[in-house]
């Protein structure tokens, strides 16, 4: 038994092969599911199931390939195998739910796009099948227009059932393998003590679904205490699209839950008949059931709102009569339209958004944005549902887009959780550490972020507990602190100050300001006692005409709060009403009505001065153009704006998302029909609108300008350079168009611009070397400088001889080249043949190489003489000049080289042949020596005669007659010795 769980868990227990990146994962594979729990998060991927850490640890995965087996019942079963096996079926998940209160997994999908199965795995260790059966649950096919989730009905009021709701899509035009899908809205059981067991749709009632004849397209759902939300697309035909919400009832049972439809149509506007709904999430907490939506409103997704409903269930209307979906086989006949719903506000307006999530924090509702061209955006709306200016948490590589679902950390909420792709991201909700001052920390407008007095810094609220903390009001404040200068019915002049704060509840009745000033006594002594958030000065006396600085110092609890205004009398404030004189007038807090006056006790701001008109008679200021409109979030320097009337324009203002701050850049070069300026950056991608600034503060035109992603370099082509550089390359990466120039490191100073640019490629012309190196490259756009690649430098190509054939009326050149690490192409060479005086364009075909040599060829097109005196070789910058005659001379050297070799050998072939001949000639000396030898013998032995005619002649032994023949025989020229050797045995020649 032990072996076997050991095998289980080594076919199931496979590590997944994925990548841990900072703050993000990585799978091999899309994801196709994300899914949050109290401890952990889920992935589904087309290979494995994945469990994860809340910080994204990989704890548990399962594969999810296998093997069909008959099981006893003759029923194909899926068995799962090991990676290394890789079986030759596959489980795609098209449901997968978490069932927290039951500690399981429930994962349902289909194997071979033909086959429903469903499992129950251990939500602690997912690896632990804990059931699985052939079942269809949810969809056959792979849809991101189907939903499921859990739905808690109330049998009694001690006990409830959980059921996984399954809305699956419909199409008009049924294929065979969708006939086979459940009709639209089914509840399946989750247990087996259920009545008609795990997985089924029956109880006790029998089959209970709700259908529908439309095309249908779901999008979400949830539920909040005993009612089921769940909206859709309908397209009905020639009404183009409505966007549905229905409402359950969970109650009883299943049958008495779908009995209890109940619908209504969401309309953005009242003309709307082709907006579709693309993501939903609904806001937590609030006796009202507050939804946002995001809204295609061009029939695409292109143009996005997104948009607050308040979805609360109207339950005393009919029941069972709604025209889209119906309970019963067929579709009723009395039916009755569905309830309208209204938007309560547009808050956001961007192209490309996909997905949306919501949350409540302190009096605040916060929106996670999720778009197409990859971006996370943070959406902060006070109570008034005005909303502040969008912050990007995360934008992606290039455009990739996000996964429409986004989750928020279940514990802490301090991060969400971004699929993007085959990635999943963890990202922070908040900044607050990057704020470093109290000012700078009110102005972020982030609801998560609270000033800590004792700690002096930034941060969370729950991370200040043992401090005095202040934060940002439930409603958005452009300003920590304001004041107005009003006069009340005594002819008294008050200057009331608001500070715009939510602070702890102890810190209020600590609260008292200072009003000191350079001139004497501000505010008369019986003013009244200050009461949070407020406090007033009476004015002591009049103001004088430059008015009176005043340094305002506030303290709450612990924390000290400055301010430094100019104190104006708002009589003085005189002149023909125009728009720069009623903004002085409010921003002095003072009020306007047609003229400058003590304020009233409402607050006002400077938007009553839109449409005031300009004293000065200035010329209309039209746009007609701006190159470029499309740019990187990096901006664009000297762009150019063309219109009419532009030679009174001072700058051209930015106007972002609403809540945002504009920007203005000043323009130069200006004419009538034309300025200059500079595009500056932007955090978020997107359309912004631009207007011309005129000296009274008006502002005119509504141009656009488009913010994109930033350039990115996958590669270049070639990846090497000679030294004397000039040679052309290819970036290759995306939105390369918006590149202004590019550097190398090695000459850092030299920015080079491109030759060409479009979004995938762009090329450009090298930089010199003074040696062999590796050199960075990188590209400039507009302010920054962003790393790209590198480059090989090596040595100038070498040329060493070419020769020319006749083909036809052509001539064909073939140059030699010594081979390097070059790698050039025909492209990079021109070559011109010289015929006397005469060139002659070759034109490049094709290059052979080899370890040692290099073959280009080139033809020579309709000339007869095939001698040249030299050719040209241009390759960058840089020509070189090859002469036959360089042939020559360079063959001639070779010979001059191989003369003394030659010589050397052969002196050593000679000594060699000397040697061997003196050993023979010494051989032969002495064979001749010893022959002479052996003569002398033999004829010494000759030369005796018998002793006896000897001893008569002279009566002894002829000695002295042997040395007289042996002095003859081996000296026969030497007379001086034969008279020495006579002389010596005492004869007389």
């Amino acid at each position: 038994m032990i072996l076997l769980l050991g095998l289980v868990w080594s076919l199931w227990g496979e590590p997944a092969l994925c990548l841990q990146e900072d703050g993000g994962f990585t799978f091999i594979g899309d994801i196709l599911h994300i899914t949050v729990a109290t401890d952990a998060v889920y992935i589904a991927t087309e290979e494995k199931l994945h469990q994860l850490s809340h910080d994204l640890v990989l704890t548990h995965s399962l594969t999810q390939r296998g093997v069909l087996k008959d099981s006893d019942q003759n029923i194909k079963q899926f068995n799962r195998v090991s990676e290394e096996t890789r079986g030759d079926t596959s489980f795609r998940v098209n449901v997968f739910l978490p069932f927290t209160k039951n500690n399981t997994l429930i994962s349902c999908g289909v194997i071979e796009n033909t086959c429903g199965y469903c499992e129950i795995l251990d939500l602690k260790n997912i690896s632990n099948l804990l059931h699985g059966e052939n079942i269809q649950v949810g969809p056959l096919e792979r849809s991101s227009a189907s939903v499921s989730f859990l739905v808690d009905v109330k049998k009694d009021p001690a006990a409830s059932e959980t059921y996984i709701l399954t809305a699956v899509q419909q199409r008009k035009n049924k294929t065979e393998q969708d006939k086979s899908d459940p009709e639209t809205i089914k509840l399946h059981n989750t247990d087996d003590s259920q009545p008609g067991y795990i997985f089924s749709e029956n109880d006790q009632t029998g089959t209970n679904v709700i259908r529908s004849q439309d095309k249908v397209e779901f999008v979400d759902g949830f539920q909040i205490s005993s009612i089921v939300y769940l909206f859709s697309n309908v397209d009905s035909g020639a009404k183009n699209n409505k966007v549905r919400l229905i409402w359950f009832e969970a109650k009883s049972d299943k049958r008495e839950t779908f009995k209890s439809l109940r619908g209504a149509t969401l309309r953005i506007s009242d003309d709307d008949e082709g907006s579709r709904l693309l993501a939903s999430s609904v806001i937590p907490g609030g006796q009202q059931v507050l939804w946002s939506g995001v809204f295609s409103v061009d029939g695409g997704a292109t143009r996005t709102e997104l948009v607050l409903f308040d979805i609360s269930p109207d339950l005393s209307r009919r029941t069972y009569t709604d025209p889209d979906f119906y309970y019963t086989s067929k579709k009723p006949r009395d039916t009755s339209e569905p309830k309208i719903l209204k938007p309560k506000v547009v808050l956001f307006k961007k192209d490309y958004m996909t997905s949306v999530l919501a949350e409540r924090k302190m009096g605040w509702m916060v929106f996670f944005i999720g778009t197409s061209d990859g971006q996370l955006l943070k959406l902060s709306v006070d109570r008034n549902l005005h909303s502040t200016c969008p912050k990007v948490l995360y934008r992606a590589s290039g455009d990739q887009k996000l996964l429409p679902q986004i989750y928020l950390d279940p514990v802490g909420h301090e991060h969400v959780y971004v699929p993007v792709k085959n990635q999943i991201k963890h990202v922070p909700v908040f900044e607050c550490n990057t704020h470093t001052d109290m000012k700078a920390c009110w102005s972020a407008q982030d609801p998560y972020c609270v000033w800590c007095v004792n700690k002096k810094r930034c941060t969370r609220e729950d991370e200040c507990k043992d401090s005095d903390w202040l934060s940002i009001p439930d409603e958005s404040q452009k300003k920590m602190i304001s004041h107005r200068v009003v006069e009340d019915p005594k002819g008294q002049i008050k200057m009331i100050i608001q500070t715009h704060l939510t602070v702890k509840e102890e810190m209020r009745s600590n609260f008292a300001c200072d009003f000191p000033t350079t001139s004497g006594q501000l505010c008369v002594q019986s003013g009244s006692r200050p009461q949070y958030p407020q406090c007033t000065c009476i004015l002591s006396g009049t103001l004088p005409v430059d008015g009176v600085g005043v340094t305002i110092r506030i303290r709450v609890g612990a924390a000290l709060l400055t301010e430094k205004l100019n104190l104006i009398n708002c009589s003085n404030i005189q002149g023909e009403p125009s728009y720069s004189l009623c903004q002085q007038c409010i921003r002095a807090g003072c009020g306007w009505r047609n003229s400058c006056s003590w304020a009233s006790q409402e607050l006002q701001n400077d938007s009553v001065c839109t449409n005031m008109k300009s004293v000065v008679n200035f010329s209309k200021p039209e746009i007609s153009s701006i190159t470029p409109s499309n740019v990187s979030f990096y901006g664009r320097n000297h762009a150019v704006l063309s219109g009419h009337n532009l030679h009174d324009v001072i700058g051209v203002r930015i106007l972002k998302d609403s809540g945002c701050s504009p920007q203005e850049s000043p323009a130069w070069n200006k004419t009538s029909v034309n300025l200059t300026f500079h595009i500056p950056s932007a955090d978020a991608k997107g359309v912004v609108i631009v207007c011309v600034l005129l000296p009274d503060g008006s502002c005119h035109g509504n141009a656009e300008i488009s913010y994109q992603s930033a350039p990115i370099c996958t590669g270049i082509i070639p990846s090497s350079s000679w030294i004397s550089g000039k040679r052309k390359v290819t970036l290759i990466g995306t939105n390369l168009h918006f590149v202004d120039g590019i550097t190398h490191d090695h000459v850092q100073n030299q920015v080079i611009l491109p030759r060409t640019s479009i979004y995938q490629n762009l090329t450009y012309e090298t930089p010199a070397a003074e040696n062999a190196q590796n050199s960075s490259v990188s590209i400039k756009v507009a302010n920054e400088t962003l790393s790209c690649t590198h480059m090989t430098y090596y040595k100038d190509p070498e040329f060493t001889s070419f020769s020319a054939v006749r083909e036809g009326n052509d001539v064909r050149v073939v140059i030699q080249k010594k081979a390097d690490e070059l790698n050039m192409s025909t492209a990079d060479l021109s070559v011109w043949g010289f015929q006397e005086e005469k060139m002659h364009f070759c034109s490049i075909e094709g290059k052979e190489s080899s370890s040692e040599i290099d073959s280009i060829s080139c033809e020579i097109k309709g000339i007869k003489e095939v001698q040249f005196n030299q050719l040209e070789i241009k390759y960058g910058d840089k020509s070189i000049k090859l002469s036959k005659s360089s042939s020559k001379l360079i063959f001639m050297l070779f010979a001059l080289l191989l003369i003394p070799v030659i010589v050397v050998v052969v002196v050593l072939v000679y000594r060699s042949k000397q040697k061997k001949l003196t050993v023979r000639m010494n051989r032969l000396i002495e064979d001749l020596e010893l022959d002479i030898r052996n003569d002398i013998r033999q004829g010494f032995v000759d030369l005796q005669t018998e002793k006896a005619d000897l001893m008569e002649n002279v009566g002894a032994i002829p000695f002295l007659d042997y040395k007289h023949f042996a002095s003859r025989i081996f000296f026969p020229e030497s007379e001086t010795l034969i008279r020495l050797c006579i002389k010596d045995i005492g004869q007389d020649v």
